[in-house]
Formats: structure tokens, sequence, C-alpha cells
């Protein structure tokens, strides 16, 4: 329990304005949980949170003591009331996420609070399966990312030993990672594959491909089928040999096949048409396929999991059946 006595300076304020002030971690709903429960008493009373205090008045706040302290990237996830993920597999190492697009994955310019990252920890947090306060605590770790507007599975680790091998894996390509995207036209031949160099412009954020190889240049290649096509669209699925930024968007487009969506590759004009916001881009399919020990993470070995639904195959690739894989949990 913590006390405290309200001077001039706080004096006049509403009891919920106080504490949002006071206790910036807390999440409004929750403080408004706490008040309703008797967990914030003044004058030792039941208190209303719409209350005006005033000099003198004793607030005592039965309150976990992390709330207390002061914002960092470290306890952001603290101001989550209710995280909101969607979860397609989880066991006591691992964990995998099916994000949504318009998410970041980590903290950046933009945004602080509303992360991925921040969604898990708050929700094992609250599961009371981790805390950051408990003694040489681990904290929850992202194995892969993937581009705030793209959909899909990203793999997150509970424990040290578990990143340390995923990551492992993750370089040495023992997993299968398959994407579906939705692009302008037909693709020709409808398999094959893309190979280029992809060269990175850091003041815009994006890239380009090069036939040959240039300086700075780093070699890209990505197998595609498609799947389905309707009118001007086709439904293309892409695995990744090797893994650039912005692989699949840049060499669809320099294969003249942008994605549907996409506001650095693609057709503003069609994107328009189609009021798609977001590039048609979801990494659904993610495979185990190690080739050496995994240690406390070789059960996952053969096994696969995928999406349930994909928005953009569902709006204009209806009836298109595109999940396989006898293991899949979802």
């Amino acid at each position: 329990m913590k006390e405290f006595t309200i001077g001039k300076n706080d004096a006049g304020q509403r009891l919920d304005r106080w504490m949002a002030k006071t206790l910036p971690l807390l999440p409004a709903p929750l403080a408004q949980k706490y008040i309703r429960i008797k967990r914030v008493k003044l004058n030792g009373a039941r208190a209303q949170r719409d209350t005006r205090l005033k000099v003198g008045d004793v607030l005592q706040l039965y309150i976990n003591d992390e709330f207390f302290d002061q914002p960092t990237p470290e306890n952001a996830f603290l101001k989550l009331f209710k995280p909101k993920l969607d979860i397609v597999y989880e066991d006591e190492h691992i964990l995998l996420v099916n994000k949504m697009p318009g998410m970041v994955v980590h903290a950046d310019e933009t945004e602080k609070v509303n992360t991925l990252i921040n969604h898990i920890q708050a929700y094992l947090y609250q599961k009371k399966e981790w805390s950051p306060y408990w003694e040489n605590s681990f904290a929850p770790a992202l194995c892969n990312r993937i581009d705030r507007n793209t959909g899909g599975i990203v793999i997150a680790a509970k424990t040290a030993e578990a990143l340390r091998v995923m990551n492992q894996k993750i370089r040495d390509r023992e997993l299968e990672k398959l994407y579906l995207c939705a692009v302008l036209g037909r693709p020709t031949p409808s398999a094959g594959t893309l190979e280029g160099f992809i060269v990175k412009d850091e003041a815009k954020k994006q890239v380009s491909i090069r036939s040959k190889p240039v300086p700075g240049g780093r070699k890209a290649i990505t197998k595609y089928r498609t799947l389905a096509t309707k009118g001007n669209l086709s439904l293309v699925e892409c695995d990744l040999i090797t893994g650039r930024t912005h692989q699949i968007r840049a060499m669809m487009a320099h294969a003249g096949h942008p994605l549907l969506g996409d506001g650095k590759y693609g057709s503003e004009k069609v994107n328009r048409q189609y009021g798609r916001k977001h590039q048609a881009l979801w990494s659904w399919k993610l495979t185990f396929q190690f080739t050496t020990d995994a240690g406390e993470l070789d059960y996952l070995n053969g096994r696969s999991w995928q999406v349930e639904h994909v928005d953009f195959v569902e709006e204009y690739f209806p009836g298109v059946a595109v999940s396989s894989g006898a293991d899949s949990s979802r």
C-alpha cells in the first residue's frame, strides 16, 4: 500500500485524472476497476473516480508496486489492459502469433506502446507466466519480424534457450516460411524463380532490384507459384530463399506484378480502385525443418502451422482453398 497526501498543486483535480498523472503505467480501465473495488481509498473510505480532490485529502492505493515506476521501453507493456493476440500455437518454450497488418513488431518513432512484443509481454504477464520483476527473469523476445503493413506468423521465444536455438535455426534456414500475396496481372510463367540484387536506399526507406551485381547489392532469390487468378489479380505463394528487406514486394514489382495495396512499389491508381491501404502480403505458413540438433525445441521438427484467415484471399479470391498440411493447427 502507498499513501499520498494531496497538496495545493493537486487540489481540484478529479481522482481518475490524478491517478493517470501519478501512475502513467496504469491503464485507465484498470484504474477505474481499482477505484470500484476499493483498492483506492480516499480518507479511509470508498472513492468515486470523479471526486474532486482537496488539500489534505489522504489517498491509500492498494496497487502493485510496478505501476508506480516511471515509463520505460522495458515496462511499456503494463499500459496494455487487454492484450490483443491471434495465437496460432503456444507451449512453454515458444509462441506463434498471427500479426495483423498495421501493427509494428517493436517500438519505433511512431509507436511506443501498441507493439506486438508489448502485447505478448502483457499477455504473459497477466497470465502470471512471466514478470520482469522476478529475479534473473528473461524477457520474452521475438525471433523474427515482418513489416508493419504485412500480416502473418511471428515467432516469440519464452526462454533464453528457445531464443538462442530459434535464432540459429533461422540463420541456418532450417525453417520454411511461405507467403501469400495478391499481385496485379498474371505472372508468366505461372511458377518459377526470381533472382536479382537488392540495393537499399536508406533515405527513401525502400529498395531497388538490379539484374547484375552492384556495389552494396545483396543477392535475392524468391520462388513463386500462382495459386489462382481472378480478373486482373493473381494469388501467388512465395518462398523466400533469401530474406532481404521488402524482397517479395520489390521483386514482384520488378517482374511487372506489383502487390495490390503496396504504397511503395505498387500502383496508386489500382490501390485506390480496390480501396486497399495495406499491401496484400501475408506470412501464412511456417514449417520447422531442422537438419541439426535443436535441443529443447527438437519436438518441433517436421511440424507445420498456418493461419486460417487471410483477408485478401477471402475478399478477392473467394472459394479458393490454400490450406494444406496435416499438422496445421489453424
